[in-house]
């Protein structure tokens, strides 16, 4: 590989990595997103065992039969994320702030006692973070931004009366862009710019993949029940171009150096399990636990169309999450919310990178449903507070400059505040 290669395959592969794992979590580790119902986000989203809404096709699609008739639901979370980096070694201190809205809809149909079918729409991943344009890691990431839509449609069946099992398919499209600054000194072997020019890296590629989830609700008893559901992973082929811009005139300009590129990503295999109590009185308590695959995520290859190639090393781990979650029922019309959910971070120290600022988490959670038949009205708002975490590593810094490699302090917290609405026929 000569070094012109060489140096655009690195590039590249900067942009694609961050690209692919840029977003921070809400409720998750990683860049996964698990906001999705109000109902089930004022309770800490643990729900995996108790259902009231068409939310469920999400978080458990075996309790659909526990839905009657035909159920529509649409909704979205606000997602105020905020993050501050104090450098360690005295550079420009930093923050980003950025608003999300990760959305949903649902429909479920109940045919008879024995099966009942659904189709969900949602952003199983994505979110994003956003720097100013002359941070100390503006050589990491400036903007980074993923979006992920998953078409969900599902099919469950009650196998016994106080067994039911679901199964459905999973087809996620994925659409992922990074923006950062290149020094124009780092370009001077390939095509002679003086130094003190920022040029601007622009990767953009999306892919799509396939996956399946299955599903299983069990009553053991009156007031007693346990669900459990797994999602699969999803590989998924991305194929993007890289573009380069400069804000004054270069000669020769910087568009020699855009390239298209194709890499893949594997989202990692989730599972959740939870058990409901309903002995008490209009009240409903569950706990739950969840588990996510991030290993799966060790590296990133990178294809170019001019043959080069480069792999990036992520070397993720596996997390595990705690969800507890409790729902009183005031009146007929009224219930009360209220959760807390725990996750570990699956990002090590070792490729820990402000693009994606992960830490070990706590949500506290609050909430109200409504229900105005044939209308329902779920309102939540939940506090993410992430453990500070501190980058000590040289990952994708430039040699010899210290500032660039951002290493410091991160701390982040976020507001999310979720509304549905959901229609009974």
């Amino acid at each position: 590989m000569n070094y012109r290669k060489s140096l655009i395959a690195g590039l590249l592969a900067s942009a694609v990595s961050l690209g692919a794992g840029a977003p921070s979590s809400a409720l998750a580790a990683g860049y996964a997103v698990f906001t999705h119902g109000a109902s089930a986000l004022g309770q800490g989203n643990a729900v995996t065992a108790h259902t009231s809404d068409a939310s469920t096709i999400f978080y458990n699609p075996a309790l659909m039969n526990k839905l009657d008739g035909t159920q529509v639901m649409v909704g979205t979370t606000a997602i105020l994320s905020s993050r501050e980096y104090a450098s360690s070694i005295g550079g420009n201190p930093s923050s980003d702030e950025s608003v999300f809205f990760p959305s949903h809809l649902y429909v479920t149909h109940k045919f008879n006692d024995q099966v009942s079918a659904g189709l969900g729409i949602f952003n199983p991943f994505g979110l994003g973070t956003e720097w100013k344009d002359n941070w100390d890691g503006r050589y990491l990431a400036t903007r980074s931004n993923l979006k992920t839509f998953d078409i969900n449609p599902v099919l469950s069946y009650r196998v016994l009366p106080s067994l039911s099992l679901a199964a459905g398919v999973d087809v996620v499209l994925l659409d992922a862009t990074l923006q950062r600054k290149i020094p124009s000194a780092a370009l001077t072997p390939l095509l002679g710019y003086a130094p003190g020019t920022d040029i601007n890296q622009k990767f953009k590629g999306d892919g799509t993949g396939v996956g399946f989830n299955v599903a299983a609700a069990w009553d053991p008893c009156e007031h007693l029940t346990v669900g459990a559901s797994y999602r699969s992973q999803v590989y998924v082929d991305i194929s993007g171009d890289a573009v380069f811009a400069s804000p004054t005139p270069l000669v020769p300009p910087v568009t020699v150096l855009n390239s298209g590129g194709k890499t893949d990503l594997t989202l990692p295999p989730q599972f959740t399990a939870g058990v409901a109590f309903k002995g008490i009185d209009r009240l409903t308590l569950e706990a739950g636990v969840r588990w996510e695959g991030w290993s799966k995520f060790k590296n990133l290859d990178i294809r170019l169309d001019n043959g080069s190639s480069s792999i990036t090393p992520r070397n993720w781990k596996d997390s595990w999450g705690l969800n507890l979650g409790g729902r009183y029922q005031v009146d007929p019309k009224v219930a009360l919310l209220a959760g807390y959910v725990y996750g570990e971070s699956a990002v090590p120290d070792s490729t820990f990178d402000p693009s994606i600022p992960d830490a070990t988490t706590h949500v506290f959670c609050v909430g109200t449903d409504v229900d105005l038949k044939p209308f329902t009205v779920a309102v939540a708002y939940g506090y993410q507070y992430y453990e500070n975490r501190n980058k000590n590593n040289t990952i994708y810094g430039l040699p010899g400059i210290a500032a660039t490699s951002a290493n410091g302090k991160y701390q982040s917290d976020a507001h999310l505040v979720a509304l549905s609405l959901g229609y009974k026929f």
